[in-house]
């Protein structure tokens, strides 16, 4: 790593809004690495059909082969890549509280950006998302499994930057101008 680099890691249950706020860091030229490729690339190596059964049964293979800090570990080789060519990176979907502790030990600079919706208002999201959808029951009971057997609650409990994600889609493109520009000078002024 030849120059410093900010990196920026989005934290959240599932709804609350990463995708949409990894899209509007994208549209910015800033890279986003996305931890869930790692799980589109096992479901292939597996040659199992891309299903919420099937994502979380590798999200937790994964973590029990390499720990708790698995997809990480995975993604650092990544991070290292793209700080050779910019100075903001966005990690999109940062689960476990391992994965932050492994992240934060090789890159201080690191910042979470926890997106915050509520259930009722994610599931609705969730059920009518194009792409896997979920069913109600199905959204409760990946909530669960990501607290109970992923460790997602640490990350979001110490995040740097909360949003709360509950109106419009362009309300919360607003509201993420605004917490990039505090974080771009926070950042600046070190």
């Amino acid at each position: 790593m030849s120059t410093p680099f900010h990196l920026i890691a989005l934290v959240g249950m599932p709804g609350s809004g990463k995708t949409v706020a990894a899209e509007f860091f994208r549209k910015r030229n800033i890279p986003v690495l996305r931890f869930g490729d790692q799980t589109d690339i096992g479901l292939k190596e597996h040659n199992l059909e891309r299903n919420e059964k099937n994502e979380r049964w590798y999200r937790e293979k994964l973590r029990v082969d390499l720990g708790m800090a698995a997809m990480a570990i995975k993604i650092e080789p990544r991070i290292l890549e793209a700080s050779k060519t910019t100075q903001t990176i966005v990690l999109d979907g940062l689960y476990s509280w391992e994965e932050y502790v492994y992240l934060k030990h090789r890159f201080p600079q690191l910042k979470l950006l926890c997106i915050y919706a509520s259930p009722a208002i994610r599931y609705k999201r969730l059920g009518v998302r194009t792409v896997r959808p979920l069913t109600e029951d199905e959204a409760r009971s990946r909530d669960v499994a990501e607290i109970e057997n992923l460790h997602k609650g640490g990350p979001i409990a110490v995040a740097d930057y909360l949003m709360v994600n509950d109106k419009t889609e362009k309300d919360f493109i607003i509201a993420l101008e605004e917490v990039s520009k505090v974080s771009y000078e926070e950042a600046r002024s070190g």
